[in-house]
């Protein structure tokens, strides 16, 4: 429990440990954010690591006075989003549904659930899914994994993946450089960052809503 109180702390006030870590480790940032955005999106069991308010929140970042560029934290980022993601689907590729029984504290982190919504996402976007999934907590985790377990084409897997790390990577971040020094965002992160996280599953709660609707009139 401890954990999940560590994680929500963290992604809610990120801009704040995001100072605290460039003050202890200067240019090691580089290399923690990195680390951050390649395992969540590389390691299908880590899908609860901050995607979009870590991207917002080192957009700010780079902003402030300090030693970082925007230029190479964007560059390094990009990199971490595209090889994450072709870690995870060579996962799904190599492992399967044999994911699902692995534990952390005893904790199933990947839900066979959650597998299924994934493969909804792809019925109806097809390949497109991993440009989407971006956006969208979880299944952006889940996304390339499942992509491996249908061994969609690794062509056309790498290029929706470049083109999705782009749009996200790049437009979150700068997001957070241009945006992230407006006195109303600056002093209210937290809000900000529960917005950014409601606007990223209004796919997910439209497409419950939906479903919820369909089976209505079915009946």
């Amino acid at each position: 429990m401890e954990l999940i109180y560590s994680v929500i702390d963290f992604v809610l006030h990120i801009d704040k440990h995001l100072v605290e870590i460039v003050n202890e480790y200067q240019m090691w940032t580089y290399l923690i954010l990195f680390l951050i955005i390649f395992i969540e999106t590389g390691v299908v069991v880590m899908p609860f690591l901050p995607g979009d308010s870590l991207l917002f929140a080192a957009g700010m970042l780079a902003a402030q006075p300090n030693d970082l560029n925007v230029w190479v934290m964007v560059l390094l980022l990009l990199i971490a989003a595209i090889t994450g993601d072709s870690l995870n689907y060579s996962i799904g590729k190599r492992f399967g549904m044999g994911i699902t029984k692995f534990k952390i504290f005893g904790k199933q982190m990947v839900r066979e659930e959650q597998i299924e919504k994934t493969h909804a996402f792809y019925a109806k976007y097809g390949s497109k899914t991993i440009v989407i999934a971006r956006f969208v907590p979880i299944v952006r985790t889940l996304a390339p994994f499942v992509g491996g377990i249908g061994r969609m084409h690794y062509g056309t897997f790498l290029t929706y993946n470049v083109v999705g790390a782009v749009l996200w990577v790049v437009g979150i971040t700068f997001a957070g450089y241009f945006l992230g020094n407006i006195p109303i965002i600056r002093d209210n992160f937290s809000k900000v960052v529960l917005l950014i996280i409601f606007i990223s599953i209004l796919p997910i709660i439209f497409e419950v809503v939906k479903e919820k609707m369909n089976k209505k009139k079915d009946v």
